[in-house]
């Protein structure tokens, strides 16, 4: 098969494609023939061998977790019927997504089959970040009256928040950086869209369709401070990460002050909704098949797995970023 491997930890140079033995499902297990393979952020964390949520994975590793295609061959005690399906899978701790090859349990619970007419890149961006994308509106639902902030709109992430908020009947207002992004997002028919890499981006929020209710905030740092400044008062805010480097800095002083609401969405708090990570991912895939969400979806071959990480690094890249092992 053809996978990239990683030999050393650090720049997204040393992502290699390589050409290593076929996989062979064990007792209880299917092999997928991979169309599609989802990048995360994390990736490029666990890529540098920097410390973080989870623990640095053993060298040489094959990276990713998030994988689509087609079961092209079972293990023992496995339904023969498996074979043919369309299936995405989150493949858990395991590594091994970026190849044209992945295998696991068939009773893995964030295993799916995928109907037939849904784009495999678009169920790989449910599998994981759809889903969590499907947590934090469940914590934090927009509202008809709400008048919704999202950096990093352009984001996988972000894109699918502004999407659902639109549709809830609230108001968006659209945070990208760089014309590009910006263009991008008409697509989801935003309020407003603003680059916050302009001077002054802070007054055309204000001078926006209605005072900030409720912010998704994955950014953090400056813009997520510059966001928390912007609620009404009795605003939420609701964070799930820092792209930027840094959480976004608040004190008790700041939720006091304005009676503000600052919550984080990730770890036991999603994991205790109903159905708990399977169930969300299961949901944000029926919100695909139903039309109700259309991911924003960057493409690379395989080969190019160090262009999707440094893209990714540097801000680049638009959407939920999705190497393509058959090109």
């Amino acid at each position: 098969m053809r996978a990239i491997r990683l030999h050393d930890f650090g720049p997204a140079d040393n992502l290699r494609l390589e050409k290593l033995p076929d996989l062979t499902p064990g007792d209880g297990e299917i092999r997928i023939a991979v169309e599609a393979a989802g990048v995360h952020l994390l990736d490029t964390s666990l890529r540098a061998g920097e410390p973080g949520p989870m623990p640095r994975p053993d060298l040489p590793t094959v990276p990713g977790r998030e994988v689509a295609g087609v079961v092209d061959r079972v293990g023992r005690g496995v339904s023969e019927s498996w074979l043919g399906a369309r299936v995405v899978a989150h493949l858990g701790m395991v590594p091994g997504g970026y190849a044209d090859q992945a295998v696991t349990a068939v009773d893995n619970p964030n295993l799916f089959r995928v109907r037939d007419g849904v784009d495999l890149a678009d169920a790989v961006a449910m599998v994981g970040t759809g889903r969590t994308a499907q947590g934090i509106l469940e914590i934090e639902p927009p509202m008809v009256g709400d008048v919704v902030l999202v950096p990093s709109a352009a984001g996988g992430l972000g894109w699918l928040l502004a999407q659902a908020a639109r549709r809830s009947g609230a108001r968006v207002v659209a945070l990208a950086g760089g014309p590009e992004k910006v263009e991008r997002m008409d697509e989801v028919e935003p309020d407003l869209v603003v680059d916050y890499r302009e001077p002054g981006w802070r007054k055309r929020v204000e001078d926006g369709p209605g005072p900030i209710s409720l912010v998704y905030d994955g950014v953090g740092g400056e813009v997520g401070r510059q966001s928390l400044e912007l609620l009404r008062p009795g605003g939420r805010m609701v964070m799930f990460g820092w792209s930027s480097g840094a959480a976004t800095e608040f004190d008790s002083a700041d939720l006091v002050q304005r009676a503000l609401s600052v919550s984080w969405s990730l770890g036991p708090r999603m994991a205790a909704l109903p159905g708990g990570i399977p169930g969300l991912a299961g949901r944000a895939l029926n919100r695909l098949a139903a039309g109700d969400w259309k991911p924003l979806v960057s493409t690379y071959p395989l080969a190019e797995a160090a262009r999707a990480h440094a893209d990714l690094e540097q801000r680049r890249a638009l959407g939920k970023v999705v190497l393509l092992p058959r090109q």
